[in-house]
């Protein structure tokens, strides 16, 4: 295969890619690597240093339809493999993806601005997917129902949904493709994926490596462009089955409105409001570790970080103190950097937002223990924050916040800090520390949250059934679950009557 450019590259660090044709700057349809009508592109920057990394090719609706005449074309076939070769495929690809953890881990950190550290995990975690349903495909049964019918054997299967659209979000890039493609793939469907404009080379580079594992042209295409005009023809186009975006809850509502006409199967991971709940009982230096691994991830840029914060009284200064001292030592600086912990963020609307944020705590009585400010890093850089007795009409206690901001405030019984954390529009995940095993248990009973951490913050993974409760979203990702959404359920019913 030869590596083909839109533009030339500008960034010197991609030179230290070990495989170059993972650099892709053409949209993958059908097989092949296409460019905008009228060679139309768009820029990649580094939100480190604002540098150019790349120009990537802008597809037009007429394009997407095209992707999807490919997908639909592909679909009879890729559906009537059996699941083992489908499996043997996606192995491969896993396989691939592992052994180019480094080169994809430097574009993601290039074009998204994560610590390497972070973009290292998130290529393990993205392959992840990749196998297990490789493995969960060869497990979409059949199920016998018992007959209410004399003379009659009643069987319902599980059947490839068809073409399946995929919007992704800048903060995961491979994540939350693979999460969602291989699901799809899986399960017979072919897939139209519409990354981030902002973040858009690992997702070529993840199609490269398709590619080369043996992904027939048409299964998997991945069209990139402007989000309202590519995304808008998917939802429109009757040929799309079903749309898996994760996103902010204002855009899921605008596909899902978009998708009604067609009655698209519907799979959302929208917005997040975490709370993080941290009892008396617990051990305070502890409960601060996990605070700052559930807040300051992804330099706050994650759907499951913690939003709001709060503490039992009795332990609240003691707990402040320890958090605060953390949050101090926390390096931020490009995410090239051996020692970042905190990266940029990833547009100016991101800064702007932190900013009237901690302004807004403030005017409402917060106090600000650390930070409040842009860092010297660079212009998308924000200094991690602290803001204490934060009250709960505050911008922050109502808005998912997405930057290195904490925001603090106590509470004072076990009923009282169920109902606050209930008291939002979201309910994706909510985090407890409590030694309590019967407290442990009425919290997780209590909280209308999909998702439910307790004493940890890592709980996510191939096997878990990822999403969330209102409108934190529809259906679930990951699991035997997360292949529901792309299958259609066909019942049979036979007559064995002689």
């Amino acid at each position: 295969m030869t590596a083909v450019f839109a533009r030339t590259t500008f960034h010197d660090a991609l030179n230290h890619l070990n495989d170059r044709q993972l650099l892709r700057e053409l949209a993958y349809v059908g097989g092949r690597w296409v460019a905008g009508q009228g060679g139309k592109a768009f820029e990649v920057s580094d939100p480190a240093t604002g540098a150019t990394l790349s120009w990537v090719a802008s597809l037009d609706a007429d394009q997407a339809s095209e992707a999807v005449d490919a997908a639909a074309a592909a679909f009879p076939n890729w559906r009537g493999l059996l699941p083992q070769a489908r499996a043997a495929i996606l192995r491969k690809w896993y396989e691939l993806m592992l052994a180019a953890k480094e080169d994809l881990a430097l574009l993601m950190t290039l074009e998204q601005g994560k610590p390497l550290a972070e973009s290292r995990g998130e290529i393990d975690y993205a392959a992840s997917f990749i196998e297990w349903y490789a493995e969960e495909g060869k497990r979409l049964n059949a199920e016998s129902v018992t007959s209410h019918l004399p003379g009659a054997e009643m069987i319902v299967r599980r059947e490839a949904l068809g073409v399946v659209g995929i919007v992704t979000p800048w903060n995961f890039p491979s994540a939350m493709l693979t999460r969602k493609a291989a699901a799809a793939l899986a399960a017979g469907c072919t897939v139209v994926a519409h990354p981030s404009s902002e973040t858009p080379l690992s997702a070529l580079a993840l199609a490269e490596l398709g590619e080369r594992a043996g992904i027939p042209a048409g299964v998997f295409n991945i069209v990139t462009g402007d989000a309202a005009t590519v995304v808008g023809r998917l939802c429109e186009e009757p040929r799309v089955r079903a749309m898996s975006f994760t996103g902010s809850t204002e855009i899921g509502k605008l596909i899902a409105r978009q998708c009604a006409p067609t009655m698209k199967r519907l799979v959302m991971e929208l917005g997040g409001h975490a709370p993080l709940i941290v009892f008396a009982d617990a051990d305070v230096e502890k409960a601060a570790d996990i605070a700052i691994a559930a807040k300051f991830a992804t330099s706050g840029q994650d759907c499951l970080a913690a939003n709001r914060i709060y503490v039992e009284r009795p332990i609240l200064k003691a707990f402040n103190e320890a958090f605060a001292a953390r949050v101090a030592r926390l390096n931020v600086g490009a995410g090239l950097a051996h020692d970042t912990e905190i990266g940029p963020l990833m547009h100016e609307r991101a800064i702007t937002k932190v900013e009237e944020q901690v302004a807004d705590a403030m005017k409402r009585g917060a106090k600000l223990a650390i930070g409040g400010k842009r860092h010297a890093a660079g212009s998308l850089f924000f200094q991690p924050t602290v803001l204490t007795d934060v009250p709960d009409d505050a911008l922050i206690m109502r808005e998912e916040t997405f930057g290195p901001v904490a925001a603090i405030t106590a509470f004072d019984s076990e009923d009282e800090v169920i109902a606050r954390a209930n008291d939002t529009e979201y309910g994706l995940v909510a985090y407890v520390v409590t030694e309590n095993g019967a407290r442990q248990l009425r919290l997780a009973r209590a909280l209308e949250y999909g998702m439910v951490a307790v004493n940890r913050v890592k709980i996510t993974g191939g096997s878990i059934p990822f999403g969330g409760w209102k409108q934190s979203g529809l259906a679930r990702e990951g699991s035997r679950h997360g292949m529901e959404a792309f299958t259609e359920l066909k019942y049979l019913c036979i007559d064995t009557a002689a």
